[in-house]
């Protein structure tokens, strides 16, 4: 069902971090590209939100999604602007689940493109309005994305839990991720508005899904936004759905920083490095020591992110 492709491109669009002096690393069919042409410009826009461009090439054909859309309004539009990436071949937006660092700039977005009928793919409980708890008493509300502001802008709007299939088979969107390790708690500090107003636990964050790409005789390469429902889960759910045991590229945010994650990390690295990834990526919330951890197990397979990173995995 997941067709193979030859190539595909992610272009970091919004990240926690900027390095315009990250240099390439090259690992066996694998390409970073640096930002240096950022230099002498703008400069890029860093926050704590996430943004991707997947482009997949297929018998000379190239095609884009764009998962999720950073947090500020214009953050992931001005990083186009500075990069002078065009999106004029966006086909769909695929949303990872529906915290504000990860839709926050589909409105700007979807001005820039100014297609009508553009799908976006999301899971029904994005639309959910949420906040966070910490120890202290602070609470962060994450307000949904605004239905009437995306239809308003002629979005489509495809809510599903299973997996999704786009780009004529070439791209998956992983739907619904269920949940089987003892260590990877989900969001225990996560709470959800009730219809009479009250807040409710809401742990799972069953919106949580990820993208993925089959390259042809190199195999899956993962894009995750947060990885909620844990990133183990997730690489487990894929490998199922896909029928492909083989994980060539793993990219994004594993959510391993904090507290209440501290001690999914150990776990979490060893079963990553028991799968042997070709190439992994970690970025957005998944920590300076969890990103340690991994660079110190899989040093060969481990890449810096940085905005303007553009990632090519396959021919």
């Amino acid at each position: 069902m997941l067709a193979p492709v030859d190539s595909v491109d992610v272009f970091v669009l919004v990240e926690n971090y900027v390095d315009m002096l990250l240099g390439p690393k090259p690992p066996v069919a694998f390409r970073v590209e640096p930002t240096y042409e950022a230099l002498t410009g703008e400069p890029l826009h860093a926050e704590h939100g996430s943004s991707f461009l997947v482009t997949v090439t297929r018998d000379g054909t190239r095609s884009s999604i764009l998962y999720d859309a950073g947090l500020g309004r214009d953050t992931a539009t001005h990083n186009l602007d500075v990069l002078g990436t065009p999106v004029g071949d966006l086909r769909a937006i695929v949303l990872s689940h529906g915290h504000t660092d990860h839709h926050g700039g589909l409105e700007g977005m979807v001005r820039r493109i100014g297609r009508r009928s553009l799908p976006l793919v999301l899971h029904p409980d994005a639309w959910k309005d949420r906040e966070i708890r910490f120890p202290t008493g602070a609470a962060v509300h994450l307000p949904p994305p605004t239905r009437n502001d995306l239809e308003r802008e002629g979005v489509e709007l495809l809510e599903e839990v299973e997996p999704t299939f786009l780009l004529d088979g070439a791209i998956m969107v992983s739907g619904q991720v269920e949940r089987h390790t003892d260590f990877e708690p989900g969001m225990p500090n996560q709470f959800a508005r009730t219809a009479d107003g009250g807040w409710e636990p809401d742990p799972m964050v069953w919106d949580d899904q990820c993208v993925v790409v089959n390259v042809r005789d190199r195999g899956l390469v993962i894009v995750s936004g947060c990885s909620h429902a844990g990133i183990v889960n997730i690489l487990d759910h894929v490998r199922t759905v896909s029928g492909i045991e083989h994980v060539h590229g793993l990219v994004g945010g594993l959510h391993l920083t904090g507290p209440v994650m501290q001690p999914a990390i150990a776990p979490t690295v060893a079963a990553i490095g028991a799968l042997r990834p070709d190439v992994i990526v970690p970025g957005h919330c998944t920590g300076f020591a969890a990103t340690a951890a991994l660079a110190s197990s899989l040093p060969d397979s481990f890449v810096m992110t940085s905005i303007g990173t553009r990632l090519h995995f396959g021919l």
